[in-house]
């Protein structure tokens, strides 16, 4: 038996457990650390006792759990017409298009705000390609990363959207931001 008890409350009146509360919570955290040590358990052992919160979906969720893929990727080659990198766009629902090439490797990228960009600058937009309008060496990340780390990259670039490539740079998935908020990784 741990002996925890105060011989005065905080409150004045006597009323509100408030010595004690913190008392106890004080011996709580320190059982915990305690045992966390003695058992030597890490972060991933406690995801695993927690997998469905926000802690265990950070620690366990990998993008490939969450990535959109196959026909769901949005996905152009250097040498569409704008008016159907539009359409790629629009239809996919994800404010952007992969541009590859004739083997599928990734060459870039095209975002709704490039377009948006490129209509307040250029008046002859539909005869441009994929090629004449992508951003090259676009962001990319592994199928096999956590998910808390796609999160970490789309706030320091800025960004809503990854590409995942396989081990010959071709398109295998994406993931939006929207993706991990649906997730609860955010």
């Amino acid at each position: 038996v741990l002996d925890v008890s105060v011989e005065e409350e905080a409150c004045p009146l006597g009323l509100v457990p408030t010595a004690s509360t913190t008392a106890t919570l004080a011996m709580g955290d320190a059982l915990a650390v305690a045992l966390l040590q003695r058992k030597g358990l890490r972060r991933e052992d406690f995801a695993l006792f927690h997998p469905g919160g926000s802690l265990g979906k950070r620690l366990l969720l990998k993008v490939k759990d969450l990535m959109h893929t196959g026909r769901a990727v949005p996905q152009v080659t250097l040498e569409t017409l704008l008016k159907d990198v539009i359409y790629e766009i629009s239809s996919k629902g994800l404010g952007v298009t992969s541009v590859v090439d004739d083997a599928g490797v990734l060459c870039g990228i095209i975002t709704d705000g490039d377009l948006r960009r490129l209509m307040e600058r250029e008046t002859d937009l539909f005869r441009k390609t994929a090629r004449e309008v992508m951003t090259a060496n676009p962001k990319t990340i592994e199928g096999e990363a956590l998910a808390a780390r796609a999160i970490q990259m789309m706030e320091s670039y800025s960004i809503t959207s990854l590409l995942i490539l396989d081990e010959k740079r071709r398109v295998e998935g994406i993931l939006h931001l929207h993706d991990l908020l649906k997730a609860g990784v955010v």
